[in-house]
């Protein structure tokens, strides 16, 4: 993984949520030189920049970007469009069922090409993204076979992949549910005080407990019997 006593470099994309972090954590705990990827695309809960800057600072990246785009002006989406609302529902009435409002079109892709040109720049031949298919919205962008779809874009696109070098994604969370990401986070020291997940909070920050996001959060810390730290408008899971 290394040469002449140097990590490997990888480019960890961070969102400012528990996955994220998680997954960060888990880079570096393999013996990467990480570099932070964040995404300020119009996003409704852009408060998660903050807790993204915070995750990269505490968890000590060697460099931490944010890339300014607009996918509002393609919409689509209840986190890009402010006409769209974000669905919310009570404490025990379980996930949106399909793919719910929140999916952002081709985000995960957008957000994995630029990954793709940063680590090229910096000759990693690693990307990291927290993507994960048990606990998850319906994402079709998180599942294994559009990753595996994508490593073979990253290797026929790139000079580094045409000269045999190689991109490697990597997805520590593909097949773990939202219990055992925290449990692995909390064995590495992660600080969830850190991150948030909801889609839908307060200017204060707070979660709005009712969204999926914080729907799947809750139950995540809850299986796995650590306490929650998350911050709620109307306490624990919209409770």
């Amino acid at each position: 993984m290394s040469t002449a006593g140097q990590k490997a470099r990888a480019v960890v994309l961070v969102s400012g949520g528990l996955d994220s972090a998680t997954t960060l954590a888990m880079a570096q705990a393999q013996g990467y030189d990480c570099y932070a990827l964040s995404f300020d695309y119009g996003q409704r809960h852009r408060i998660e920049l903050a807790a993204a800057q915070r995750v990269a600072e505490v968890q000590g990246t060697r460099e931490h970007r944010v890339i300014k785009l607009d996918l509002r002006a393609i919409g689509g989406s209840a986190l890009t469009d402010s006409a769209i609302a974000v669905p919310k529902s009570s404490a025990g009435e379980g996930a949106t069922k399909g793919i719910p409002v929140t999916y952002v079109p081709a985000r995960n892709t957008i957000f994995l090409a630029y990954a793709l040109g940063w680590a090229e720049v910096l000759a990693a031949q690693h990307i990291f993204i927290g993507v994960n298919a048990v606990d998850y919205s319906g994402y079709p962008d998180c599942r294994p076979e559009f990753i595996t779809a994508f490593q073979t874009l990253a290797n026929l696109a790139t000079k580094a992949g045409v000269e045999g070098q190689g991109m490697r994604i990597h997805t520590p969370l593909i097949e773990l549910s939202k219990a055992d990401i925290i449990r692995e986070g909390t064995r590495l020291g992660v600080d969830y005080r850190t991150t948030i997940s909801c889609y839908d909070p307060d200017e204060a920050g707070r979660a709005c407990g009712r969204c999926d996001a914080c729907h799947l959060r809750a139950a995540g810390f809850a299986r796995a019997g650590v306490a929650d730290p998350t911050l709620y408008q109307t306490g624990p899971a919209g409770k």
